[in-house]
């Protein structure tokens, strides 16, 4: 841990990696929390396979690792028997992780509006009251919003995903994205060209699959299909984990803040990521490619 962040939360800490042996063919996906993280472990896992059909278990077969539920000399045991290629969940920022030269890096992002909104629903699908303070049913004074902008990155508020830990995340991975094994992606832009991902993902990974292999496994990876079949793709699906495996996919839209947040409230958004991020940056982070205008 001498050279890595200490990113210890209620719920996550990042220490237990320090029992993960890291092989060069390991995949990381690296997300804050409701950016897309269970759509690319999906892809991974389908492009591994190159099985639609390929029954994916998460929460065993590519475990967040960072996490207090199970105990971490089990999930390491059971990393080290894997005898296939392996992928591993991460909500710790990059500066948090182990790094290996020839592992690679999937960092997901999303508009932090969406993540945020998404987080609350999801906070009411999980029969845990981890976060009732920060995310009260009732909250007709802001109160969860207030949290989400004057929260800190680190500690205590680490799991309760505040804007200062996504743009933690950001910022980590953007300082490492000119490594040719980290890659971000962006939610916006896997809703835009799904196939266009898995070609990326694909590619990154050093994997190859037929055109008609490929347009199965990207169909697979679809929302629609995902929440249809939501017990197969919800991490701990058909577990209860969740309250309801089929909301954990609640509506893959962007854009619900829209007419939620006050003027006051938009505004403080905005002041901080103006504080935080460049144009260019802010607005990756945004909308991601298409919010970045082609260099003439």
């Amino acid at each position: 841990m001498t050279t890595r962040k200490l990113y210890l939360g209620p719920l996550t800490d990042n220490r237990r990696w320090d029992m993960v042996r890291i092989r060069p063919d390991d995949v990381f996906v690296v997300t804050p929390p409701k950016c897309g993280t269970t759509w690319m472990q999906t892809i991974v896992a389908l492009l591994l396979s190159g099985d639609p059909d390929v029954e994916t278990e998460l929460s065993v077969k590519m475990p967040w690792v960072d996490i207090r539920i199970r105990e971490m000399a089990e999930v390491a045991d059971r990393l080290e028997a894997m005898t296939h290629r392996r992928s591993m969940k991460s909500h710790t920022p990059m500066d948090g992780l182990p790094l290996d030269d020839q592992a690679m890096y999937l960092c997901v992002f999303r508009h932090p509006l969406d993540a945020h909104f998404s987080y609350r629903t999801h906070v009411r699908n999980i029969p845990m009251s981890w976060f009732d303070m920060w995310y009260p049913e009732d909250d007709p004074d802001g109160v969860t919003f207030r949290r989400f902008l004057d929260g800190g990155a680190e500690g205590f508020d680490t799991d309760a995903m505040p804007l200062a830990h996504i743009l933690q995340h950001y910022t980590a991975a953007k300082a490492l994205a000119d490594r040719p094994n980290v890659a971000l992606f962006h939610y916006a832009d896997m809703k835009r060209d799904l196939a266009g991902t898995f070609a990326r993902v694909a590619d990154l990974l050093g994997l190859s699959h037929s055109d008609a292999v490929m347009e199965k496994l990207v169909a697979a990876a679809t929302f629609d299909n995902m929440k249809q079949n939501a017990d197969r793709y919800a991490p701990s699906g058909g577990k209860g984990f969740m309250k309801s495996d089929s909301d954990f996919f609640h509506s893959g839209t962007n854009g619900k803040w829209h007419g939620t947040l006050t003027g006051a409230e938009l505004a403080a958004y905005e002041a901080i990521m103006d504080t935080y991020l460049s144009p260019e940056d802010r607005a990756w982070l945004e909308f991601g490619s298409e919010g970045v205008p082609a260099l003439s």
